[in-house]
């Protein structure tokens, strides 16, 4: 599916994630992610800077920190899909 406008974008993202979250509901899954909204939801989500672990806790509680995680989340704030936060 390719997607011609911001409107399409956004629901064919949406989709992907939703099937992604069904799909891992109950397992241990590593994911590298580009946009912060695909892994928002996630139960742990662990931030590297320079192959070290600099934070790991959930998306609310990593904003809540304002550290790196808060930094690149805000510079994708006004991104395609946002998740709450």
């Amino acid at each position: 599916m390719f997607a011609h406008g911001k409107r399409e974008e956004k629901y064919a993202l949406s989709a992907i994630q939703d099937t992604l979250y069904g799909v891992m509901e109950g397992k241990t899954v590593i994911v590298i992610a580009y946009r912060l909204s695909t892994i928002a939801q996630m139960d742990r989500i662990i931030v590297l800077d320079a192959g070290r672990v600099a934070e790991q806790v959930t998306h609310a509680h990593l904003l809540a920190l304002d550290g790196l995680y808060a930094d690149f989340w805000n510079r994708q704030s006004g991104g395609i899909i946002g998740a709450d936060d």
